[in-house]
């Protein structure tokens, strides 16, 4: 019998949810997500001293003297040079995220958007490899929402309620990352649970209404789950348009045999009972208050990625002074 693995990659897009290039190998996904985590904790690794190094070295030069100027462009060229050695690996497009402390500034997001593609054109990659991350604030979507005119294709993060993901799809962006296990994290503490069937996981039950809400409608915007702690969460979204999961799930699918149903299924969304929800900024803010879990994890994933930022900032700042 096929890998677990091996029979989702028959219906789904497997994204590997990683800065290191070494599983990337090891898995051959199709596409890749960083974020800055995932970038400051790969650029603490001895074997990617020279991508670090590499960023440093053309921020320098472009700053011309300029410290502070060099570690700010440094910090994107980090992502960036990841995201070239990714796409020497992969068929398929590498997720960039945006500065999440950017995350409720349309101008400055877009700004930083046509920054980093053209950063990647000059190295000679094609718009349509690069997936900008975006928050799914309101402000990010807007953002996006002008990006994908230009033809910068958007990943919106971060996403965690429907008022969201239905945002997201009337502005138009390519791709969406709900993530599931985050949600299960709150629930988990707000219930006083220890866990959840994998058929019950709340984030589950979250990226399943997406799809079939997407689906019925016939939103373009594809759906991509996300953050996962463990494998049931996983093949309960077999048949998602993608799921982008971390090396160590990759290995325990990979290595485990058993029959994996489709669950998510395009035409049975069609036929699926669905109501459309009207979405204006006025409803989107007034749903996002009353979502406690969707505002509470949003606010907590931008501190959270800003303060990986900052984090990788003072990396950056030390071992610019050294070279």
């Amino acid at each position: 019998m096929a890998s677990l693995l091996d029979q989702l990659k028959s219906m789904t897009v497997v994204v590997a949810d990683t800065g290191d290039i070494n599983s990337i190998e090891k898995f051959k996904p199709r596409d890749t997500t960083t974020n800055p985590s995932l970038i400051a904790q790969a650029a603490g690794m001895p074997e990617y001293a020279k991508v670090i190094d590499d960023a440093l070295v053309w921020a320098k030069k472009e700053a011309k003297g300029d410290t502070k100027r060099a570690v700010g462009l440094a910090l994107d060229r980090c992502a960036v040079e990841f995201g070239l050695r990714i796409l020497q690996i992969v068929p398929g497009r590498v997720s960039t995220e945006v500065d999440a402390r950017l995350s409720f500034d349309t101008e400055a997001t877009i700004a930083k958007a046509r920054e980093i593609i053209a950063q990647y054109a000059a190295a000679g990659i094609g718009k349509e490899r690069i997936l900008i991350k975006i928050a799914s604030t309101w402000e990010g979507i807007r953002a996006a929402e002008v990006l994908e005119r230009e033809g910068i294709h958007c990943n919106l993060t971060l996403l965690f309620g429907m008022h969201q993901a239905v945002a997201c799809a009337e502005a138009k962006v390519t791709l969406i990352s709900p993530f599931v296990g985050r949600i299960l994290d709150w629930y988990k503490k707000d219930t006083g649970r220890d866990s959840y069937p994998a058929h019950e996981d709340p984030g589950v039950l979250s990226v399943t209404r997406i799809y079939e809400y997407y689906k019925h409608f016939g939103h373009a915007t594809e759906v991509m789950g996300a953050s996962f702690r463990n494998a049931g969460e996983i093949t309960e979204l077999a048949g998602c348009d993608l799921l982008t999961i971390s090396p160590a799930l990759l290995a325990e699918l990979q290595k485990t045999e058993a029959p994996l149903p489709r669950k998510l299924d395009p035409e049975k969304a069609k036929a699926a009972k669905v109501e459309r929800i009207e979405m204006n900024e006025a409803i989107f803010r007034a749903q996002h208050d009353a979502d406690r879990m969707a505002k509470e994890k949003l606010a907590e994933g931008i501190d959270g990625f800003s303060k990986a930022i900052v984090s990788l900032e003072k990396t950056l700042e030390s071992r610019l002074a050294a070279l």
